[in-house]
């Protein structure tokens, strides 16, 4: 049975696990805001998909307060301060897991902190489902269980919990197994008891310290402790009907905005044609070349990012070396990276867009045998390099793939829209967004309708253009001809990401949308 819009009034949460949303909505019905449903949402997927995220991740939040304000949190950890080259000396790249990739400081609880601050609601009470999730067990997912059967070999062998936790019989977790994570249901009860800034001091943060010393990673307490999540001013580009808001860097989210800003300025014909998927591809690579040299830590940075969005000449530049009936070849390797997007809007006009991840699936594979955390490998994207982009140093914030979207119309609408997949969020935000707002296509339609990725998500690594079953015949073989590397993947597939999108109309209606690749529901009120 085909999905369809899902329409509410008094509250709304779109997320890419059923269980997560329904927690969200919950804390909407009990009183609460938009931001405290995503925290209630984070937490829940944690527990019900540890596969994809966790509270030993990273998270990036856009907030569209109901007075218009948009501003952005990042609950984004740095480097270890024993995480130099010398701790990979003889390595040619930072392993992706074990103990040495786990060498970043986890922000999402950080972030989280921030997000509350003037909340209402006590934190029992939104970490309340994902507790109980977490003590009493949840069914594992079709798409966990094929992951954890795929990763097993590589993360069973990792020190720590990670067997016990995911293969409890001695395999790997199977689709319908009840899984119980009572470590996890423990520390997130310690959360709730002692505060969320206990994760980085404290008996909490000294038992995580402790974990993570006797594994072998290189984060000690000293580096929890001098964590804090920071509130950069997201950067925006306006396009025709509506300005568009995207984290700043360390993220991804210039990539984004400058894929769309870049479209906005070609005649692409009809949706699904030849002109729409084409003309988006080619304005994510100049996106990407952009993105590959100058998009990481504004600590090591100088590239004025919002600058560019903000010179029209050059972006009119950038679309004119876009070759509409040629694809320019593309041998750039892809960037790595599974996550999950969420969103809430409350009664009150608040719009929320956020995302987090603990990169790989499963991080490191580094589940701390106190705590139940699983840990990050978000710093194995890291070079060995003394210098030039992404370097490895310590305090340094990893280049990140996620990156939370939210749109403004000039009509008064206001969309939050987002999906997990590395490559693929930058491209499946463009092709969701423009189906909706320059095509007019039904929201729901526009995430169901088939999708296509240069480069990769999950999956083998490689730099084709994958398209989905559905589009039109005559637009396969055009974009062959065009010369693109088309590579046809069959039906709807997770490897095109886990999207979703909520709209907030002038009048306080509410449209939600959720993507049939996921396990996940638009809870409405």
């Amino acid at each position: 049975m085909a999905l369809s819009t899902l329409s509410g009034r008094h509250g709304m949460v779109t997320a890419p696990h059923h269980l997560a949303s329904a927690a969200g909505l919950s804390v909407l019905r009990d009183g609460g805001n938009a931001v405290e449903a995503c925290v209630a949402v984070a937490a829940t997927l944690a527990v019900v998909y540890p596969h994809m995220t966790g509270i030993g991740g990273d998270g990036f939040w856009l907030i569209r307060e109901p007075d218009g304000r948009v501003h952005g949190i990042h609950g984004c950890g740095g480097a270890a301060a024993k995480a130099d080259l010398s701790l990979y000396a003889g390595l040619e790249a930072v392993p992706t897991r074990g103990p040495l990739a786990a060498n970043t400081v986890a922000g999402t609880v950080s972030g989280w902190a921030a997000a509350l601050e003037g909340g209402t609601l006590p934190l029992a009470r939104l970490l309340r489902d994902a507790i109980d999730h977490a003590r009493a067990g949840v069914a594992v997912t079709a798409g966990g269980a094929a992951i954890a059967a795929t990763k097993g070999e590589e993360l069973r062998g990792q020190p720590g919990a990670y067997a016990t936790t995911f293969e409890p019989e001695g395999r790997p977790v199977r689709a319908s197994d009840l899984l119980r994570q009572p470590l996890l249901a423990d520390t997130l009860e310690r959360l709730a008891d002692e505060g969320l800034a206990s994760f980085y001091s404290g008996a909490l943060a000294a038992d995580i310290a402790a974990d993570l010393a006797a594994l072998g990673s290189p984060v000690s307490a000293a580096d929890l402790a001098a964590h804090q999540a920071t509130r950069p001013d997201p950067l925006h580009v306006g396009i025709d009907g509506a300005t568009l808001y995207n984290s700043a860097p360390p993220t991804q989210g210039f990539a984004s905005l400058l894929i769309l800003a870049l479209f906005d300025r070609l005649r692409a014909g009809s949706a699904d044609g030849f002109d729409h998927v084409h003309g988006l591809v080619e304005a994510t690579k100049q996106a990407f070349l952009i993105r590959d040299t100058h998009v990481g830590d504004p600590v090591f940075h100088d590239y004025d990012w919002q600058g560019l969005l903000d010179d029209p000449a050059a972006l009119d530049a950038l679309a004119a070396k876009i070759d509409p009936a040629r694809a320019l070849p593309w041998p750039q390797p892809p960037q790595w990276g599974d996550t999950c997007w969420f969103a809430a809007a409350d009664g009150d006009g608040r719009v929320v867009s956020c995302i987090q991840s603990t990169y790989f699936e499963f991080g490191s594979g580094l589940v701390l045998p106190r705590t139940g955390i699983t840990w990050q490998n978000r710093g194995s994207s890291f070079r060995l390099a003394e210098s030039g982009w992404n370097a490895l140093k310590p305090g340094r914030k990893p280049f990140h793939t996620l990156n939370p979207a939210l749109a403004c119309f000039d009509d008064g609408r206001v969309m939050a829209y987002g999906t997990m997949g590395g490559e693929g969020q930058p491209q499946t935000q463009a092709a969701l967004f423009t189906r909706y707002a320059r095509y007019g296509m039904d929201l729901q339609e526009a995430i169901s309708a088939p999708r296509w990725l240069l480069g990769r998500t999950w999956g083998e690594q490689s730099t084709t253009l994958k398209l989905e079953d559905g589009f039109d015949h005559s637009v396969y073989a055009e974009l062959a001809a065009a010369g693109h590397d088309v590579e046809r993947v069959g039906p709807l597939t997770p490897t095109m990401g886990h999207a979703g999108a909520i709209v907030r109309h002038s009048d306080g209606r509410l449209d939600g949308a959720t993507d049939p690749r996921s396990d996940g529901a638009v809870a409405a009120w």
